[in-house]
């Protein structure tokens, strides 16, 4: 708790409240809760008090589709790890397996993407017999990806009786059905309300003529707004280098991130970006899946995205613990009426303003209201620090009965897996033979 209020986290997030006391108190769990709503503590926090310090081989694993998810989860829960004597390390490919190797045989939690986790299993180097708790955090992103052979493997690398904390942006179809067959009598929570943006974004829709009027907008919104960090999406990784040398034809520096990139040069983008040596980040939408930078103050939408989930998952990069943020989207002509349409979905006032041309007014006049009946608040300067008011976990005494039970807390929406298993756990499925991926 001291070590949550060092960093001004005081009160939990609905996610938070909804998952730390039936995660302390064993059960398996599903839940389903975008990116940015707190949900890295919302299992770290349990975990913490779960493992026992200084155990031979990881008590705990956290699987992660991406390298900068998987040392994003280390940076959040470091602290935590600290104040209760818990090691904690991450392995992901694209750098050496020594110190990797080192750091994985004294984790008490261990955080790690599929591809790199399978070749230190495959070399000895880690065992996963001792994992309590099992954590698959974006794992819509993780199936999205290919990842699902390696990740079956890994599951069954692990003990049946392991507690496993399941969280996707979505639990629908495939998704669903993956995680039904890693958990055993879930309790599910929905952190999902409308599939809304945060009510501290300003949106702005601006209407342009042509691709070069974009380009135009683009460098006019930049320079016109107050410093801070501009993460612009783009469609394709093509369209993202080609914008990032065209911004700087326009004395704009800016770095792209893709997945044509290797993880080094992913890497490298998103630590200049997050130092504040580069201001812009041209991104596609799998890309920027790793993204959480706080100190984001716009997001620009560049390319128009392809529906309302993937204009919440792109504006929801701003706006993100407690601050304040900006949403630009640039519409062309026959991008109008499916911009309107999620404009409407989500309560978002489009507005009818028309730009010509390009250096101009990135919000016509009638455009860029919040959804309706928010107070519109003015955007941030972008710069590093602040005390935001974030959230802790918190919570009591743990049931170390594991799956004790179904009771149900007043207003708490809950249910268990579909159909009865004639076993504790359905019994694991040896691997299928395919050969170990590296990297990931």
């Amino acid at each position: 708790m001291n070590a949550l209020r060092a960093r001004s986290i005081i009160e939990p997030f609905p996610v938070q409240q909804m998952v730390i006391k039936d995660a302390l108190d064993g059960h398996d769990l599903l839940v389903q809760s975008p990116t940015g709503s707190g949900k890295t503590l919302a299992f770290g926090v349990p975990l913490v008090d779960i493992v026992e310090p200084g155990s031979w081989g990881p008590q705990a694993l956290v699987l992660a589709p991406t390298r900068e998810l998987a040392s994003q989860i280390v940076d959040e829960l470091e602290g935590l790890a600290r104040a209760r004597k818990v090691n904690l390390a991450a392995v992901y490919g694209g750098v050496g397996f020594g110190p990797q190797i080192a750091r994985a045989k004294k984790a008490d939690i261990l955080v790690a993407t599929p591809g790199r986790l399978e070749d230190l299993i495959q070399r000895n180097a880690v065992s996963l017999d001792q994992v309590r708790v099992l954590v698959l955090d974006e794992a819509d992103r993780m199936l999205d990806m290919g990842f699902r052979p390696a990740v079956d493997r890994i599951v069954n690398e692990t003990p049946d009786d392991r507690q496993t904390l399941f969280f996707s942006a979505t639990l629908d179809g495939m998704v669903g059905k993956v995680a039904r067959d890693y958990t055993f009598k879930p309790r599910s929570h929905v952190n999902a309300p409308r599939e809304d943006v945060a009510s501290d974004i300003e949106h702005h829709f601006q209407r342009v003529d042509s691709q070069p009027a974009k380009l135009d907008a683009l460098v006019a919104t930049i320079r016109a707004e107050e410093p801070g960090r501009s993460l612009v999406f783009v469609r394709t990784k093509r369209g993202a280098d080609r914008l990032v040398k065209r911004l700087r034809t326009e004395n704009v520096e800016a770095v792209a991130m893709h997945g044509d990139k290797s993880q080094r040069q992913r890497e490298a983008a998103l630590a200049r970006f997050e130092r504040g040596e580069v201001w812009t980040l041209v991104a596609t939408d799998v890309a920027a899946r790793g993204i959480d930078v706080p100190d984001v103050v716009r997001v620009i939408n560049y390319d128009a995205p392809e529906d309302r989930a993937a204009y919440v998952h792109r504006i929801g990069r701003t706006g993100r613990a407690g601050r304040t943020g900006t949403g630009i989207s640039f519409v062309l002509a026959d991008e109008v009426k499916e911009m309107r349409s999620i404009a409407r979905q989500l309560g978002i006032d489009f507005g009818d303003g028309h730009t010509e041309g390009g250096a101009a007014d990135p919000m016509p006049s009638g455009e860029g209201q919040r959804p309706q009946g928010e107070k519109r608040r003015s955007g941030g300067s972008g710069k590093p620090g602040g005390g935001d008011k974030r959230s802790h976990g918190g919570s009591g005494p743990r049931d170390k009965r594991a799956h004790s039970g179904s009771n149900k807390s007043a207003g708490d929406k809950r249910q268990s897996d579909d159909g009865p298993r004639s076993k504790r756990r359905r019994r694991r499925r040896k691997p299928a033979g395919a050969g170990v991926s590296s990297g990931s």
